[in-house]
């Protein structure tokens, strides 16, 4: 009875509300750092990812902070892919958790029409054990997808770096080709996210670097692949992803020489490890990463949970 009378009085202080500017932007990121295992700092969504996904008028609609009198407790937004991206401390899963999935629920519940259905998606570290058992017990099922985390070691040598005759690497030069390379990656993906306004996001972010937004150039000048690089100097690493290369350019070698050309530059900064993060059934772009150093660090687990 005494354990049923404190949920009770703790209900009575939690409140909640829709995300309303900047300030609630770095209360959600010294959430992140407060409450995350240590383990799991560096796991997808770090503070870059945040501030991407709230450059976008439709997750910032999707987003709710959680508070116990004016302390922040926990947040959870949803993507526009329908992902739900949360932090909470745990000392309140029995009270918000529900909370935080029914709100996934009714950010793209808004979205369907008369009869429609869809999947609320989540992920999160195959060793995760806590997040994984929060997901079950909320009605999440897990998927056959999977995603892979890779690290090099930047202290062991790294292979000699070969370009094809004509090509040449070089930083992206400005925003003047956010619409080209948007272009090169739509077509090296297929698929229509990476408009030319989502690459001047991705631009804009504080974290941004343009001397590390690498691009291979072919003979006739166009952008034939790329690499978005970024460096923690604080933690001394550095991130090698995403890579794209159109279709018309792939199986050349350009990936592996852009990798390695980035891998090249975080050494070069003083980061003494590099990471990346590719699905789990892209195999081409695993044995690229192995064969200039990298191996896999974990996998990264999905689950879905249907939503009409």
């Amino acid at each position: 009875m005494a354990k049923i009378n404190k949920v009770i009085q703790s209900m009575n202080h939690i409140s909640s509300r829709i995300f309303a500017g900047e300030k609630d932007f770095q209360i959600m990121v010294d959430l992140l750092t407060t409450v995350r295992p240590p383990e799991h700092l560096n796991d997808y969504p770090v503070k870059v990812d945040i501030e991407e996904n709230l450059a976008s008028a439709v997750v910032r609609a999707n987003t709710r902070l959680w508070f116990d009198r004016d302390q922040p407790v926990g947040w959870a937004f949803v993507d526009e892919f329908h992902n739900l991206l949360w932090e909470l401390d745990h000392r309140y899963q029995e009270l918000i958790g529900s909370q935080i999935v029914e709100w996934g629920e009714a950010c793209i519940r808004k979205t369907l029409g008369n009869g429609e259905s869809t999947t609320l998606d989540a992920n999160c570290r195959e060793d995760y054990a806590e997040r994984i058992a929060f997901l079950g017990r909320h009605g999440f099922q897990q998927t056959e997808t999977t995603n892979v985390a890779m690290t090099c070691d930047l202290s062991n040598s790294l292979p000699e770096l070969k370009l094809p005759q004509g090509f040449v690497i070089r930083p992206l030069a400005g925003i003047h080709e956010a619409e080209a390379v948007a272009a090169m990656h739509r077509a090296a993906f297929g698929t229509e996210y990476m408009t030319t306004e989502n690459r001047l996001v991705i631009m804009n972010t504080s974290e941004y670097d343009l001397s590390l937004d690498l691009v291979v150039i072919a003979p006739d000048g166009k952008i034939a692949a790329n690499c978005i690089c970024s460096v923690n100097q604080q933690e001394k690493t550095g991130k090698t992803d995403p890579i794209s290369t159109h279709p018309h350019y792939q199986r050349m070698g350009l990936a592996r020489a852009l990798l390695l050309t980035a891998l090249y530059l975080l050494k070069e900064r003083g980061m003494l490890s590099a990471h990346l993060g590719t699905s789990g059934n892209n195999i081409a772009m695993q044995k690229t990463a192995e064969s200039v150093g990298f191996t896999i660090e974990y996998k990264t687990l999905w689950f879905s949970k249907e939503v009409c």
